[in-house]
């Protein structure tokens, strides 16, 4: 099986995604998490006097110890009219002492006349400079031909010449990068054969998802022999993002049969992309292929059916393989078959018949009678699970709350929580403040039971999300809430309903917290 080298551009590029702004512990911490997984090039960003974070990472991060990932520091090919190493920027990346320089320089002739303002001829000298001289300060060169594909369609001939350039200043790989990301995957096709017919040097693939095909192209071209493959986890990155390394990797592994990580490491794929997003302080898409909470989740009818006779007949791979794991949502299609099958992935060996089965059955149609829906409360439902199974403790009990709500003149309102409840035979009367009701609940549930319970200082809310159910009560109609939170390493959703909004958030924050804590029981026990 021939390798592909992975190269991950997250700490740079995904850098660029709108709402995500790593500081440089961030980066360390995702470093380090990479090298764990075994990705080949780990991207550090582009070191220069404006930005202090990138200039900082490279010295920092020799202080990982990183295991199998070698750092690469990012920049562009000398200015031109001046010598290699006259250049600030040049010497930037000489002075990080990165082992790996990846310098990106013009491809497309428009890009040398309108934007460098330069002639053909000097872009061509500037990028074999540029190459020759990083090679004689590090390990490896990489050249990235930046907007090639756009280049190679305008004038063919003077692409290629950039290429031939960066070979004949010594580049050890040229990859040829689709910058704005219009590429369909049948250009792509056609002009990466080509190239790969023209010239005779290790070839890599960098894509933009503008046109939605950043995956798809980056996959022809392995498929035609590239073997390094540039991309962000989850995809992030500027306007609509890079290729996403989350469905390249497996994709690459599982299904062109090709090494990347290696299937050991696969396992942990879901792992690395719930911990990029909580990073990067995003919200993860539940619908991303291979590691989105959704990629394997079944719903009632035939799917359910057909998954409990054949996994294959709708499941194109196993979902341990990359970390996640099969769900079958509960809804009003739900049966006796579909509890079983759902509580036996957490609770093994539970049969239909079993009196309890059908009791919880019961109570589950009777809640979503009341409103409740546990499609992404995955969370509660397990809590009710566990507790019809007997299987469940309560860790605290629920005393009561108050919530006070100010309003005066032109200042903002004004929340404080205050909570009793008993732990360990301790009542807890705590108060607490809050950006509004909800939130001034967390915080006081929270302050009276981390003293009991540390682990739920980890937990955290990413979302929040309130719907009316009987609209046509008005203000008195009955509502939804769901929550989902993290504790940076599992998200998890709960929901709550009532007629009044708070006690229906205080029942999804109540059941978020329950669940961290009987889950960190339940794995206590696995390891006895």
């Amino acid at each position: 099986m021939s390798k592909v080298y992975i190269y991950d551009t997250t700490l740079r590029d995904g850098n660029q995604a709108r709402g995500v702004s790593f500081s440089l512990e961030d980066k360390l911490m995702i470093a380090q998490r990479l090298d764990d997984f075994r990705i080949d090039y780990i991207e550090g960003g582009w070191p220069n006097p404006t930005n202090q974070t990138d200039m900082q990472f490279y010295p920092e991060s020799r202080k990982l110890k990183l295991k199998h990932a070698r750092i690469a520091a990012f920049g562009s090919t000398r200015r031109a009219k001046i010598k290699p190493e006259d250049d600030p920027g040049l010497s930037c990346l000489v002075e990080t002492g990165a082992p790996i320089i990846t310098i990106f320089g013009k491809s497309w002739d428009l890009h040398v006349k309108q934007i460098l303002k330069t002639s053909l001829d000097e872009n061509l000298r500037m990028v074999e400079d540029s190459v020759a001289y990083l090679k004689k300060h590090c390990e490896e060169v990489i050249y990235d031909a930046e907007h090639f594909f756009d280049g190679y369609k305008e004038n063919p001939e003077y692409a290629l010449k950039t290429l031939m350039a960066a070979a004949g200043g010594g580049a050890d790989w040229i990859v040829l990068c689709d910058t704005n990301g219009g590429l369909l995957p049948m250009e792509c096709d056609n002009i990466f054969r080509e190239v790969k017919e023209k010239i005779d040097i290790h070839l890599g693939i960098h894509v933009h998802n503008d046109s939605g095909c950043a995956e798809a192209n980056t996959l022809i071209c392995v498929a035609r022999g590239a073997e390094h493959v540039q991309g962000t986890i989850n995809g992030i990155g500027e306007r609509c993002g890079n290729a996403n390394l989350c469905t390249i990797i497996p994709d690459i592994e599982l299904k062109l049969n090709r090494k990347t990580v290696g299937k050991v490491q696969l396992t942990k794929l879901r792992e690395l992309s719930l911990y990029v997003s909580e990073v990067a302080n995003l919200h993860h898409n539940s619908r991303l292929p291979f590691v989105g909470e959704s990629a394997f989740s079944h719903k009632g009818g035939a799917h359910i059916d057909g998954v409990l006779k054949e996994r294959r007949s709708f499941e194109h791979i196993d979902p341990s393989s990359v970390g996640n794991e099969r769900t079958y949502i509960l809804s009003d299609q739900a049966g006796g078959s579909t509890i079983v099958e759902k509580l036996n992935t957490f609770i093994p060996g539970v049969n239909k018949k079993d009196p309890r089965v059908k009791g919880l059955l019961k109570q589950l149609k009777d809640m979503e009678g009341l409103g409740y829906q546990f499609e992404a409360a995955e969370a509660s439902f397990r809590l009710l699970a566990y507790k019809a199974m007997g299987m469940y403790k309560e860790p605290f009990k629920f005393r009561g709350f108050r919530v006070i709500e100010e309003k005066r003149g032109e200042k903002a309102p004004y929340s404080e929580a205050t909570i009793q409840v008993e732990a360990d035979g301790i009542l807890e009367h705590t108060a607490a403040e809050g950006d509004g009701p909800v939130n001034a609940l967390d915080n006081a549930i929270r302050k009276a039971l981390s003293r009991f319970y540390p682990q739920i200082r980890d937990i955290r809310l990413t979302d929040y999300k309130v719907l009316v159910i009987n609209a046509k009560r008005g203000t008195a109609a009955k509502v939804r809430v769901l929550i989902e939170s993290t504790d940076g390493q599992e998200i998890w959703g709960t929901v709550g309903v009532s007629e009044n909004v708070i006690e229906a958030s205080w029942l999804a924050l109540i059941d978020s917290l329950n669940y961290k804590l009987m889950m960190t029981q339940v794995k206590k026990k696995k390891k006895r």
